[in-house]
């Protein structure tokens, strides 16, 4: 492609203009205007209008738009497979809940909950459905809103129960092949999901168990009323409305076996999708006319099972709180997240195809001379956007475009840029009241964000924990002698899968 001859590189203002505009429209539109309804359209407008005012800097500056056209398409490439994957959360959601899988995680879950314990299993279990759904926000609509009402039967403080709820949630985000920030972070860092995911456990495993601890004393040291009335009524209503049986966790099993051994994680969704419709058909007869308008037989299975798979359903009991969480939204309900992650990554397509991208990193890369203050800049920088952007995926595109190169120059290995890219940027997006994350957690468990936020032990933890590991040059990947960039993608890859 030929370049304008005209063109030159932008200056750091102009750079910062459409972050500024970016930055100022999100801030007013999520704290003021819209809220918490922000992401059902009008941060994706921004977003684009925020394309639209780069594009118009970079013109100045003698880029042409074929040239932004390019970078855009580039973008939306890049983030192809965490929207496939996003699809697939949704689909499998809707049949492990029709299946009566999700529903029986939640029933043998409970039966071990007591009010000593519960902060501590409270997190282990959504850990657990988190790592196994890939999805946070699945895990805190679903088993989260149970646990919330149990918690509170107990005698325990709604913004404890939600912390606990929602560190083990972004641990199992965090660490779940499944998730879509676990499949984008490496893959705006150029290394592969598996690497990325057996390097965080470095950062993540102490972490999570400073976490737990924490909880244990807490669980210890506190004194709730204890009354298992709550437990008893949602188990009762579980047990009622499916057939609970041990025979369902043959899916979760299959899946997790697919992952440790490496089966990509588009086909291992959508194997845990398929077999999660069949288990609904073979186990839950009974479940399957509700949901299909009161057809039965072959047909009203088939209708079934698609509508889990692809809309909104809901499976009716005589409990009101089990009713809450006993719904889905299926491949529907991903679809204003699947349309943020486009709009965001026109953004960022523009914004690196004119070069304003790098030329904001070398200003900021100038201040980090050492490896810990390169790992604590892309901490804080994954941080700032998820305060002023509002939105996690942002914080994780950009650092991720802004500091790739850097990290390859200085020898470190992609995998220590993605480690802090979800160290930093998945976690404590749930932290921020106006950012997507905290606003939707907030509504869906109707506790405000600052009210759990200084419970989210893991959240506030982890970006500490991989800063640390930065300063004190702990498990820092380097390039051998002779390992060029070039090789990363093949020769790297294909020797950490041996």
């Amino acid at each position: 492609m030929k370049h304008n001859s005209a063109r030159r590189a932008p200056t750091f203002g102009e750079a910062l203009i459409p972050v500024l505009f970016l930055i100022a429209m999100l801030s007013f539109n999520v704290a003021y205007v819209f809220k918490e309804e922000a992401i059902d359209g009008s941060n994706q407008i921004i977003l684009i209008l925020s394309a639209t005012v780069a594009a118009l800097v970079a013109m100045r500056t003698g880029i042409r738009w074929e040239e932004l056209q390019d970078g855009i398409v580039r973008s939306i490439s890049a983030a192809m497979s965490a929207i496939l994957i996003l699809l697939l959360i949704g689909s499998l959601a809707g049949t492990w809940l029709l299946s009566g899988i999700v529903p029986a995680m939640i029933y043998y879950g409970l039966q071990v909950l007591n009010p000593t314990i519960f902060l501590f299993a409270a997190c282990v279990v959504c850990a657990i459905v988190s790592l196994a759904t890939g999805s946070s926000w699945s895990t805190v609509a679903t088993v989260g809103i149970a646990l919330l009402g149990i918690g509170k039967a107990l005698g325990l403080s709604e913004g404890v129960i939600g912390g606990a709820i929602i560190s083990g949630a972004y641990f199992g985000d965090k660490m779940s092949p499944l998730s879509d920030t676990t499949n984008l972070a490496p893959a705006m860092a150029g290394t592969d999901l598996f690497t990325h995911i057996r390097y965080m456990t470095l950062t993540t495993v102490p972490s999570v168990s400073l976490t737990l601890i924490i909880f244990l004393i807490i669980g210890f040291t506190g004194n709730p009323t204890a009354s298992g009335t709550g437990i008893q009524e949602v188990l009762i209503a579980l047990d009622r409305a499916f057939n609970i049986n041990g025979w369902l966790f043959i899916v979760p099993v299959i899946v997790i076996g697919m992952i440790i051994r490496k089966v990509p994680a588009i086909p291992a969704l959508l194997a845990g999708t398929m077999l999660g419709g069949l288990f609904a058909i073979i186990f839950q007869p009974q479940v399957l006319p509700a949901v299909a308008d009161g057809q039965t037989g072959i047909t009203g299975a088939y209708i079934a099972v698609m509508k889990a798979i692809y809309t909104e359903i809901q499976i009716s009991t005589e409990n009101e709180m089990v009713n809450e969480l006993l719904s889905t939204g299926g491949m529907a309900g991903m679809l204003n997240t699947i349309w943020l992650i486009i709009c965001a990554m026109v953004f960022g397509g523009v914004m690196e195809s004119s070069g304003m991208l790098q030329r904001i990193t070398q200003s900021v890369v100038k201040l980090a001379r050492s490896e810990g203050s390169l790992i604590a800049s892309t901490a804080g920088t994954s941080i700032f956007f998820n305060i002023t952007a509002s939105d996690q995926y942002l914080a994780i595109v950009v650092p991720g475009r802004m500091y790739a190169e850097t990290y390859r120059e200085r020898g470190l290995k992609p995998e220590n840029l993605s480690r802090t890219l979800e160290d930093s940027g998945t976690v404590t997006s749930v932290l921020v009241p106006w950012n997507t994350c905290g606003a939707t957690q907030a509504s869906v468990l109707g506790v405000a964000t600052l009210t759990y936020a200084p419970y989210c032990f893991f959240c506030l933890i982890s970006p500490l924990m991989t800063v640390l590991f930065g300063y004190l040059g702990i498990k820092l990947a380097r390039f051998e002698d002779g390992e060029t960039e070039d090789k990363v993608p093949e020769t790297y890859i294909v020797e950490k899968n041996a």
